[in-house]
């Protein structure tokens, strides 16, 4: 349920109707804006009687919320989320590249890489310590290890590191160093290890699943924030469809959906949606246009040799090039990069 009250409602009036709110045992969530005051109510709210709310000082309206997703919801936050990911945020004007290798391989391999994405504007580090891997016997990550590697990375070059969990034990380890979690295609509707994610207050990446709807995506971004986690990160990485010239379909309609939807921010990995390096630069554009808040994007030293993913694999060179075309692209959808 929504609650909207009249402009230049008076404070103590809002602070009385939210404490109403809590005395029945709902969970409240307020949005300040220029013109009102949006009170979004989760809870048991067939039991809340609207008509004795409309009778409240300064409520305009009470709205019910259709839609199974209600923390996610645009109705609920009117106004786009921002999300801090240790100095760096993630929505509003600016533009977020996150860049770096699928897979972390060793500490020379990692920094340089970093420090080359930071040099081209970059904002954040990712690499892949745990790799989910379709095969058994691929290459799944050096774990513990390219966690460590990652920390010094993030030493070295000064970027926040983004990499990806895959079980619930990990998370006490991820929780103590790690900026950004994030949270694979295929662990989407992981709802256990959602939910302990949600008991934390680090930003959370998620990421579409393989063949899931836009309305199952923000339903297991719901999971995470009905736990009290608010800082969720929405990733369209592309999703499985009859075509099989590319790795995934690459959904950019999805982008201006979700905006329409949900205030949280939405990023796209043009990388894991295509499969291949020549595509990154021009998809990398369009989810600009379409409306991305950011990017994430592979970069790796050698990408013929990269132990996971080097055909969608950038150069740094590669990499500096879609920034430079980012960055004068940006301005003319009102952003900055």
């Amino acid at each position: 349920m929504i609650i909207i009250m009249k402009p230049r409602t008076a404070e103590a009036d809002i602070l009385s109707l939210v404490a109403s709110l809590n005395e029945q045992g709902m969970r409240v969530d307020r949005s300040d804006g220029d013109d009102c005051t949006v009170i979004g109510v989760v809870g048991n709210v067939a039991a809340i009687d609207e008509s004795s709310y409309l009778l409240r000082p300064g409520v305009e309206r009470v709205m019910r919320v259709s839609e199974p997703f209600k923390l996610a919801n645009r109705k609920f936050h009117p106004h786009d989320s921002v999300i801090d990911v240790a100095g760096v945020p993630v929505g509003g004007k600016r533009l977020t590249v996150i860049a770096g290798p699928c897979s972390v391989e060793s500490e020379e391999q990692l920094c340089g890489i970093a420090e080359a994405v930071k040099n081209s504007g970059a904002a954040l580090l990712r690499g892949g310590a745990f790799k989910p891997r379709t095969s058994p016997y691929s290459f799944q990550g050096l774990k513990e290890e390219g966690v460590s590697l990652l920390e010094k990375a993030r030493k070295r070059s000064g970027l926040p590191i983004v990499t990806e969990i895959m079980a619930e034990r990990h998370i006490e380890l991820f929780n103590e160093t790690v900026d950004l979690i994030q949270v694979g295609a295929r662990n989407m509707q992981n709802f256990d290890l959602l939910k302990e994610l949600g008991k934390i207050r680090k930003p959370i990446l998620l990421k579409r699943g393989l063949s899931n709807t836009i309305e199952e995506w923000l339903m297991s971004a719901e999971y995470i924030m009905a736990q009290g986690n608010p800082n969720v990160i929405l990733c369209e990485r592309g999703i499985r469809t009859f075509e099989n010239y590319t790795r995934n379909t690459l959904d950019l309609s999805a982008i201006p959906a979700v905006k329409r939807l949900s205030h949280l921010p939405v990023i796209v990995d043009p990388s894991h949606a295509t499969g291949k390096n020549w595509m990154v630069e021009s998809m990398a554009l369009a989810a600009i246009v379409a409306g991305a808040d950011g990017l994430m994007i592979e970069v790796h030293n050698d990408p013929q040799h990269a132990l996971c993913d080097g055909a969608q694999s950038l150069t740094s060179e590669q990499f500096a090039a879609i920034m430079e075309k980012a960055r004068r692209l940006a301005p003319v959808v009102n952003r900055e990069l």
